[in-house]
């Protein structure tokens, strides 16, 4: 392997990564941002409050996601393997 395909693999690494996380990600952010202006509007300041909702979401979402998350990772390596055999 040359240096442009190890750049081509990296570049699509972590587009791969980022496409895979960011739905997670993202649905965690908007939880946090409900449960912080939910905080700010009652004046509740309970620490725990904010990480039980976020650890759900995160929990669900990926397991409402795995099938697409496999599947792009499933991708992701079936090009990697072609690179190695050619």
């Amino acid at each position: 392997m040359d240096t442009g395909t190890l750049n081509e693999i990296t570049r699509e690494a972590i587009f791969v990564l980022l496409s895979v996380s960011a739905p997670v990600l993202i649905l965690s952010l908007i939880v946090g941002l409900l449960i912080s202006l939910l905080q700010a509007l009652t004046q509740i300041q309970e620490t725990t409050l904010t990480f039980v909702p976020k650890i759900l979401t995160v929990y669900l979402s990926m397991i409402i996601l795995a099938p697409y998350m496999l599947s792009k990772l499933k991708i992701f390596m079936d090009h990697i393997i072609q690179q190695i055999i050619a």
